[in-house]
């Protein structure tokens, strides 16, 4: 039998490993997961090449996903610090990673997260294309093509293109604040302007379509004109591109490829809503991945707070997957702590959404902790934290302070590797209330009352 996508095995009735294993970790029938990755409203990005994957599913049926971006730039970082970061990430529960390296060694540092990630790994192929050139205006669409091609044959599992971002668009950008934000779209929009010729990744879709149809690679459709502002939120180069992503959606699945759509960055908290609506139904419910939104603008260093305060919010309005954003967005290259940081922000959101939506067992680890809590079963407590070894850390430094006030003057934030063997977990109270006054305990004391 010839190789079929997973959309091509769910159209023709054909239950495929991946779809069985996504349904048992979504705690839903596999039925249901066939029909919707048929539909497309769910995808499952598993390229056939990357070998020790294990599938997962994205889609606003599904528990809401996280992704963390990392990647080395022309300045900072080697295969070793990057492969930190992609621990780092997993460890805190990524589900995703993308690789957005744009400096040297990108194709063994790309090599290397394939071979030790069992997420799926995603990239943007345009980065590549810019490191073999010198000019950004130089790129061409048979060296995008060729990138892309080597990329889907190395294992990566999507791909973000912005292939909705056409010329007509660059007037609206013109009237924007910040104008485009967007690495790849700005550079695609420079490069139309300059040559006066369309976008090369929209000329080339089909040619795109045919190499991610060979191997499975999901397409993750590129929002170049999201707001970098909240000025510039929900305006006509928006959703102007997002009507063109719409298109681009309809064509992957006819050609029997995966397809989930980019969303805005920067989005005042009232608007998030509509804007998770108008993807909605303007893409015919594909997976919407969003970045943020970031709510307000004025918080550098804070970023993955201000963003995450946004991402609960669009993914109970439908948004399926979360890309985080670390303390560093808008200064400087994450190292691994941003990384670890980022995602744990944004797992907290991602959960606090699915329990809002009463997602299956989504509660679950909450009300465990709760019991733990009331039993003061500390290491309970510590192994259902979202960030164990902070959560333990934190305790610590508590019970130093307790114990020698002068203490708390000299202390820093925790560093969780300093806790391993931490002991003092079986007080009945804790340090906030202390022994005498703990709410709990005396709440356990209260007597009966007719």
């Amino acid at each position: 039998m010839a190789f079929l996508t997973q959309i091509q095995s769910a159209r023709k009735g054909i239950m495929t490993p991946e779809m069985k294993k996504v349904a048992e970790v979504e705690f839903l029938e596999p039925e249901f997961i066939m029909k919707k990755v048929a539909l497309g409203h769910i995808v499952i990005p598993a390229n056939k090449n990357h070998k020790n994957l294990v599938p997962m599913g994205i889609g606003r049926a599904l528990r809401t996903k996280v992704n963390a971006n990392i990647g080395n730039s022309p300045t900072s970082s080697g295969i070793e610090e990057e492969l930190e970061k992609l621990s780092q990430a997993i460890k805190y529960g990524s589900d995703t990673v993308m690789d957005l390296s744009t400096g040297e060694r990108i194709n063994e540092i790309r090599e290397a997260m394939i071979e030790n990630s069992p997420v799926p790994i995603g990239t943007v192929p345009i980065y590549h294309v810019l490191n073999q050139v010198e000019d950004p205006m130089d790129i061409t669409e048979e060296m995008l093509i060729d990138v892309i091609r080597l990329q889907a044959e190395q294992g990566v599992d999507y791909i973000t293109i912005h292939a909705g971002l056409l010329k007509k668009h660059i007037p609206y950008a013109k009237k924007r604040l910040m104008g485009i934000v967007s690495r790849g779209g700005s550079i695609m929009a420079k490069w139309m302007a300059l040559h006066n010729k369309e976008n090369p990744v929209y000329t080339a879709f089909d040619k795109i379509l045919e190499i991610c149809a060979e191997h499975d690679v999901t397409l993750s459709l590129g929002d170049g004109m999201r707001p970098g502002c909240l000025k510039d939120a929900s305006d006509e180069a928006q959703f102007a591109e997002l009507e063109v992503l719409g298109e681009l959606v309809k064509r992957s699945r006819e050609a029997g490829v995966q397809a989930m759509v980019e969303g805005p960055g920067h989005v005042p908290f009232d608007e998030i809503q509509m804007n998770m609506e108008k993807e909605i139904e303007l893409c015919d419910d594909a997976p919407f991945y969003i970045l943020g939104p970031v709510v307000t603008d004025c918080a550098p260093g804070y970023d993955h707070i201000t963003s995450a305060i946004g991402a609960t919010m669009g993914a109970f309005h439908g948004a399926a997957m979360l890309c985080y954003v670390t303390p560093k967005e808008h200064i400087g290259l994450p190292n691994a702590r941003d990384v670890r940081d980022g995602v744990i922000a944004y797992k907290i959101a991602a959960h606090a959404a699915d329990v809002a939506l009463k997602r299956p067992h989504a509660r679950d680890r909450d009300d465990a902790i709760s019991k733990a809590r009331v039993e003061f079963d500390w290491k309970q407590q510590f192994d259902l934290s979202m960030d164990p070894d902070k959560a333990r850390a934190f305790r610590a430094e508590a019970i130093r302070e307790s114990q020698d006030p002068s203490s708390a003057a000299k202390a820093n934030d925790p560093q969780p590797e300093s806790c391993d063997g931490m002991t003092n977990t079986d007080e009945h109270f804790c340090t906030m209330c202390g022994e005498k006054f703990c709410s709990m305990r005396i709440s356990q004391e209260i007597g009966d009352v007719e």
